[in-house]
């Protein structure tokens, strides 16, 4: 058994006898199995105790750069805030750089500005471009880690993504809506914020694909470059409510859910089945009036420790490599947290 401690440390701390912990760890006969366990319990007691020694005291600063609504941005800054003090005894500090709309220049020029400011680490929500891809890559140069979150961006050196699988996230969400249409053949209504968010076009791909596995003929109309806002969602959605008569279900990719529900109601029109994504303020509000039948939800404070986690790794501070995609928890009225 390979170990990085001395004899007499590993007895202390599993109050075995040295002679003991040296049968042990040369893999003599006569041990019994729970006295191995004991030693292997002990050396790993020990690991954590040295990562907490070697964490006491040191700072890390965080950026948090995002284009998303103010109604997600204001969701995951609070989960942030909220599990900083759960990476203890390291002490993580954040600054967020949260914008609604924006260009890819505009999110390049940020990224850039973080990497000349300094930084120990960015959890960033961005659209999968080249100029995306370029301004990370210089930030992995600096020696700065990247983590994305929500949407990735695989063509760069980022350490890593949080989130969940967007496909199976998007399957799921036609599931749903296949079982509650049941052989009604409406139309489904998509609405995206964007089509450069790479999260958005898996999710819509996974919709796709699970629909026309399930043998039903249901025609699909899609929405996009609404960024999400209900400003700008509403004329779009009625616009394809009198275009498409029979849409009766919607799958909200991106957000604006009270501008779709709103157009709804002021076409007459009922929307059988309404699925979208993340219990944000207004999500939470339309579920428990029976508004949207079903919310696609993922933990945003589990996903804030990793993204936080993962950056202390990629920097050396952490052992091990914490990667796993967020679960997907089907939300009704009926069982909201």
């Amino acid at each position: 058994m390979k170990h990085r401690y001395k004899v007499r440390e590993i007895a202390q701390q599993s109050g075995l006898s040295e002679a003991t912990v040296d049968r042990v760890l040369h893999e003599r006969p006569g041990v019994r199995e729970s006295t191995r366990a004991e030693v292997q319990q002990a050396i790993r007691d020990l690991d954590k105790q040295r990562t907490q020694l070697k964490l006491s005291g040191r700072k890390f600063l965080v950026d948090v750069v995002m284009q998303s609504p103010e109604r997600f941005t204001t969701a995951f800054r609070a989960a942030v805030e909220a599990e900083l003090p759960a990476l203890a005894p390291a002490v993580v500090r954040s600054r967020f750089h949260f914008r609604e709309t924006g260009s890819t220049p505009a999110m390049v020029e940020t990224l850039d500005r973080i990497g000349a400011r300094g930084t120990q680490g960015v959890i960033v929500k961005a659209p999968d471009s080249i100029e995306v891809v370029e301004a990370i890559d210089r930030l992995t140069a600096a020696g700065i880690p990247v983590v994305t979150y929500a949407t990735d961006v695989p063509g760069s050196s980022r350490a890593g993504y949080v989130g969940i699988d967007n496909r199976a996230a998007g399957a799921t969400a036609a599931y749903l809506v296949d079982q509650w249409l049941g052989d009604l053949s409406s139309a489904v209504l998509i609405t995206l914020s964007s089509n450069a968010f790479r999260g958005e076009e898996e999710r819509e791909m996974g919709f796709r694909a699970a629909l026309r596995s399930f043998g039903i003929d249901r025609a699909v109309i899609d929405i996009a470059e609404s960024d999400g806002l209900d400003a700008t969602i509403e004329s779009l959605v009625l616009r394809a409510l009198e275009q498409n008569p029979d849409i009766a279900a919607v799958y909200s990719i991106g957000g604006g859910n009270v501008a779709t529900a709103r157009a709804f109601e002021r076409t007459g029109r009922t929307c059988r089945v309404f699925i979208a994504h993340d219990l944000d303020e207004d999500n939470t509000r339309l579920l428990r009036a029976g508004t949207l039948s079903a919310v696609l939800h993922h933990d945003l404070r589990a996903d804030a420790h990793l993204a936080c986690r993962m950056l202390l790794q990629a920097r050396g501070a952490l052992g091990g490599v914490a990667t796993a995609a967020s679960p997907i928890r089907v939300v009704t009225p009926y069982n909201q947290p």
